[in-house]
């Protein structure tokens, strides 16, 4: 459910905003620091639940 609602707005972010502002905004985001962290954060985070259960079993 959590998926279909994201792709909603997704799709409608996509509709209302032009690529190229969205291209600019994301090149700003993507300098950010706080932004890269917030990232991989996001992206190591279900292999880390994986080896904190191995730990826990």
């Amino acid at each position: 459910m959590r998926a279909l609602l994201f792709g909603a707005l997704l799709g409608l972010l996509l509709l209302t905003v032009t690529p190229a502002a969205l291209g600019t905004a994301a090149l700003t985001l993507a300098t950010q620091p706080a932004v890269i962290a917030f990232a991989a954060g996001l992206l190591v985070r279900p292999a880390l639940g994986r080896q904190v259960r191995g730990w826990a079993a």
